[in-house]
């Protein structure tokens, strides 16, 4: 082989690997629904890469940002449920962003990877549905108020569906409870963040009295059709306070919080739920309404 082919050669075979490494890196990204990844550690870190090299190089419009926000958080759930440790995950999401701060922008490969996500993402962001760990998300727009965001649960015989209903910026609870006795008040009851920072995940139950934060709800109002339960007529929606969304945002996916409704005579009513992929959901609806 003479040394021009020796050049020719070694030119063709750096184009290839920009490419393979290019492919496998966009590769990851695509997927954004699948229920279960060969590694999600892996893929949150990939996913974790794009978004901080589309943080300093400007990639990606406003709708394909809020994707891949999403299926980072997808992702990072994924990884819990598969056993990764919170220490691991945030060591991960650190090398992605030590990795784009050392590629510059003008970086072939990088131009490649956008290309891909964009035409990736161009099809999935036009997806009005997306079901994550927990939830359902519709960014679809009615002529009534349905559910954007929502966790189906019960208590006892009465359904009770959580999350964003119609245009309401805040959370709430629609429950359809039999006979005519009513909650007089109603809360979400979870773990304090801000009181025990670590997940609580022994027996799949909530933490101790003294770490759980109580957020009661604002106000109640009857339920728009659109957000009742299958065959229920009539029902209440409770709307919890703003920063709800935060403290829910703040737990592990695989840890319960509960809405409890409060009667008169002291009875409870409890319906349990898990915090799931809340955070990939709002990501989700970010991308706006279709």
């Amino acid at each position: 082989m003479t040394i021009g082919q020796n050049a020719e050669k070694t030119k063709r075979d750096g184009s290839l690997a920009r490419a393979a490494r290019a492919t496998l890196l966009a590769g990851g990204l695509l997927a954004m629904a699948g229920p279960a990844w060969a590694d999600p550690a892996q893929t949150y870190y990939e996913r974790s890469f794009v978004l901080a090299a589309d943080a300093r190089c400007d990639l990606f419009q406003p709708r394909v940002n809020a994707a891949l926000i999403a299926a980072a958080y997808q992702a990072r759930g994924a990884a819990l449920r598969s056993g990764a440790a919170h220490a691991d995950l945030s060591a991960t999401a650190a090398r992605a962003r030590s990795r784009a701060a050392s590629i510059s922008c003008a970086n072939p490969d990088l131009k490649t990877v956008r290309a891909r996500v964009d035409h990736a993402f161009a099809g999935w962001s036009r997806m009005p549905r997306m079901d994550f760990e927990g939830w359902s998300a519709n960014r679809s727009v009615y002529s009534t108020p349905t559910w954007r965001l929502m966790q189906a649960s019960a208590s006892g015989a009465a359904p009770v569906q959580f999350g964003f209903g119609g245009t309401d910026p805040v959370l709430s609870a629609v429950v359809s409870f039999p006979g005519k006795p009513r909650p007089v008040a109603a809360r979400v009851v979870m773990r304090d963040a801000t009181l025990l920072p670590r997940p609580w995940l022994l027996n799949d139950a909530l933490p101790p009295v003294s770490v759980r934060t109580s957020l009661w709800a604002t106000g109640v109002s009857p339920a728009d059709e659109g957000l009742l339960a299958a065959e229920r007529r009539s029902g209440e929606a409770w709307r919890f306070p703003a920063h709800t969304t935060l403290a829910l945002a703040a737990l592990d996916p695989r840890e319960p919080f509960l809405v409890e409704f409060h009667f008169r005579d002291g009875s409870v009513a409890t319906a349990r739920f898990t915090a799931g992929d809340f955070s990939a959901g709002r990501a989700f609806l970010a991308m706006g309404s279709l």
